[in-house]
């Protein structure tokens, strides 16, 4: 129960389209989402393949509490190998498109091949099409979800969609569901462009049935209760997760002007007290808040910009509400540019959505190049003319555009900051890991979080580990390791399951083992989900060796290794990742190389 036991495989290709069972003794030892498409991928490609070519395989999974009563029950995954990093990608995504795929009676859609011509795939329950998309490919994610509802004439579509971002292959471009909720990271909306698939619009009717209904209704609601009453779901309800802002500036890790900084001076501006903020005309950034699927925290924001702002004077097509600032939308176009209007910054997110790109890899990789026009390594002739200085506003606005419709230097920009800063003869500037850019947390004020940088398998990510409390305890690398390998494990359950991560500030093990196990058939005990977790970890651990990462790509950028924080509370420190790595590797069972021991293999049984 909880699953539906069937996945849809779709080979572009030929365009055939087949159902199969879901490997059930797969699900009993990865869950579901996460997990067990990582198994599948595993199991369905070489991860030695091009992630552009059509021998990469894209899966979208939903979880065994996906569509359920549970709350934040709305999350699905997109797993592939991501062609930023050519390590395994696994990027999570809100909204209601995972229900309805869930309802639809599908635990896995999987995809492989390339289709000869431009295509969208239409489900509604068993009914599946594969659908010219000629007149959709060039259009923006915006005008592909108005244009499929009113060829279907189906108000109750879900769809998921690339911009023109991912039809051109920019390395971070990324699926867009319900217009402003994203599986952002690693490049998978590239993948899907290179498969000439523009879309997945579906409806499910079917439901979800659980193990013990009356035990998981009960189980719920008590899990429920215990959100309501918890401070931490009260303040993403209240303010967001761009309140993050205020705490980091606080703190000294705000990473700000490429890394240069760990502090921004306009922070106010761009947070969430920023949005609350009414202009002399009376406009006022945020609407209101608004919540995904079955979710009872709300910590999205729709905002919109004032009609007098430079970037929509003239636009009337931009005098609308959608998807507001989050805080690492905020960072990577407020302090990572050195901008403070929260305007322009809205805008650019706007962009983001409407074109399909991942906000944090555009932001991080348009400061590296305006660094590198500040050494004047690029020109004003590289930047069609624009000038590329920090604390640009109408710069930033500009490069999204570009970016988002592949002209100009915007086709540089969607390399991403590794490629760009390698095109220029300064690598050393890209700041991220394995080719993906950084979130807004600088690691020598958050030295878990550098160690949870370092070892995360998709690259660079602030939401596969939690070491948030230890790290503000104590900002020294001393006992980062085991708490950076439990809370992966810990992550890596939860994203398995189909819910969100945020309830973890209310729940803990035991509260997501109780909703499991009532949903789910068989006995699930915490160490038994907690198992699920470090299998699924190790498993990418080991599509990532075999796709040719190795430890040498465990590492932060020099400047977090080498060059003291200028200010906050880390002021003189560095990232001490080479005292960390060591006791990680071997906390996590693998050798002094960072490779899975056979011991470690054959307890979660990967051999």
């Amino acid at each position: 129960m909880a699953w539906q036991r069937k996945i849809l495989r779709v080979d572009l290709s030929s365009g055939s389209v087949a159902t199969e069972p879901l490997n059930m003794d797969w699900a009993f030892q990865y869950i579901g989402e996460r997990g067990l498409a990582t198994k599948y991928l595993w199991e369905n490609m070489d991860p030695k393949v091009d992630a552009m070519s059509p021998e990469n395989v894209l899966i979208f999974a939903t979880g065994p509490l996906t569509g359920t009563m549970a709350s934040t029950s709305g999350r699905y995954a997109v797993i592939t190998k991501g062609p930023l990093t050519n390590a395994i990608a696994c990027s999570n995504s809100g909204g209601k498109f995972g229900a309805d795929l869930k309802y639809a009676g599908y635990d896995l859609l999987l995809l492989s091949g390339k289709s000869p011509q431009p295509v969208y795939l239409h489900i509604v329950d068993d009914q599946v099409e594969i659908l010219p998309a000629d007149e959709l490919w060039g259009r923006s994610v915006w005008e592909t979800e108005a244009w499929i509802r009113s060829q279907q004439q189906n108000p109750h579509l879900k769809i998921a969609c690339i911009g023109v971002a991912g039809e051109r292959g920019v390395y971070y471009s990324c699926i867009v569901n319900d217009l402003h909720r994203a599986a952002g990271r690693s490049g998978v909306g590239a993948v899907m462009g290179s498969k000439n698939l523009k879309a997945i619009a579906v409806q499910g009717t079917k439901g979800v049935t659980v193990a013990d209904p009356k035990k998981f209704m009960q189980v719920t609601y008590e899990m429920k209760k215990l959100l309501e009453n918890d401070p931490g779901r009260k303040g993403l309800t209240k303010l967001g997760t761009n309140a993050m802002m205020e705490t980091m500036q606080e703190f000294g890790g705000l990473p700000t002007r490429n890394f240069q900084q760990v502090q921004f001076d306009g922070y106010d501006k761009v947070g969430a007290r920023g949005m609350r903020v009414r202009k002399p005309n009376g406009h006022v950034n945020l609407i209101t808040n608004k919540a995904c699927f079955g979710c009872t925290i709300a910590c999205g924001r729709i905002a919109h910009i004032d009609k007098e702002h430079f970037t929509i004077v003239n636009r009337k097509e931009y005098w609308h509400a959608s998807g507001g600032l989050e805080y690492e939308t905020a960072y990577a176009f407020g302090p990572m540019v050195g901008v403070d209007d929260i305007d322009a910054c809205t805008f650019a997110g706007f962009l983001m959505n409407e074109h399909g790109m991942d906000p944090i890899s555009f932001g991080v990789t348009l400061a590296a190049a305006m660094e590198l026009y500040e050494m004047g390594v690029i020109t004003r002739e590289d930047t069609d003319g624009v000038e590329l200085n920090f604390g640009n506003a109408e710069a930033l606005t500009i490069m999204a555009e570009k970016t988002g419709k592949y002209e100009g230097f915007g086709q540089v920009l969607g390399l991403g900051s590794k490629r760009l800063c390698e095109k220029y003869g300064h690598p050393e500037l890209f700041m991220g890991v394995k080719g993906q850019e950084f979130a807004g947390y600088d690691s020598r004020a958050l030295q878990g979080m550098g160690l949870g940088y370092a070892t995360s398998n998709r690259g660079a990510c602030h939401l596969k580990h939690d070491t948030f409390e230890v790290d503000m305890d104590d900002q020294s690398g001393n006992g980062k390791a085991k708490p950076c390998k439990t809370s992966q494990d810990f992550v890596a359950m939860i994203d398995s399951t189909g819910l969100c991560l945020f309830p973890a500030s209310a729940w803990g093990t035991t509260e997501f083992q109780q909703q499991i196990d009532a949903a789910c058939e068989g006995d699930w005990n915490e160490q038994r989900i907690l198992e699920c977790g470090e299998r699924t970890w190790n498993l990418e651990r080991q599509f990532n060796l075999a796709a040719g990462l190795t430890a040498a790509d465990d590492t932060l950028p020099p400047r977090l290794l080498e060059v003291p924080a200028p200010g906050g509370t880390a002021k003189g420190k560095v990232c001490e990742l080479d005292k960390m790595l060591p006791e990680y590797y071997a906390e996590r069972g693998w050798t002094s190389e960072g490779v899975p021991t056979e011991h470690t293999l054959n307890r979660l049984g990967l051999t």
